[in-house]
């Protein structure tokens, strides 16, 4: 229950938002989250490994950065979840995560920009 008193009734129920309102922390989490996207790099890297699992020097190549530019994305993707990684031998392999976060990210950026899944035809 609502332990404010609101200074206006608008006659809506807002009681019912208060109750089930997110935490400051999960409304930070997702900033976070929106933030680290914020930068077309990472968006674009993040794009490419929904689609397949690939190499550092790979992804470097395909964005034309150097490896440790590419390396310090990769690394802050991680960190925030939105990636995995494998390792073989000296070889890393990055991925998208198989995860809500990721999955919901790759369908709004893909919504956002009106591009398409390889592979996959618009209607």
């Amino acid at each position: 229950m609502l332990d404010t008193h609101l200074p206006h009734n608008h006659g809506q129920e807002i009681e019912h938002i208060a109750n089930t309102l997110p935490s400051g922390e999960e409304f930070r989490t997702a900033a976070e989250v929106f933030k680290l996207l914020g930068d077309s790099t990472r968006m674009k890297i993040f794009w490419i490994l929904c689609h397949c699992e690939e190499c550092v020097i790979n992804i470097s190549a395909l964005m034309d950065m150097s490896s440790p530019a590419v390396s310090h994305h990769l690394n802050r993707l991680k960190a925030a979840g939105l990636i995995v990684s494998r390792r073989d031998g000296k070889e890393v392999y990055y991925k998208a995560a198989d995860s809500l976060l990721s999955t919901a990210l790759h369908t709004m950026l893909e919504d956002m920009v009106e591009i398409s899944c390889p592979g996959k035809t618009n209607l």
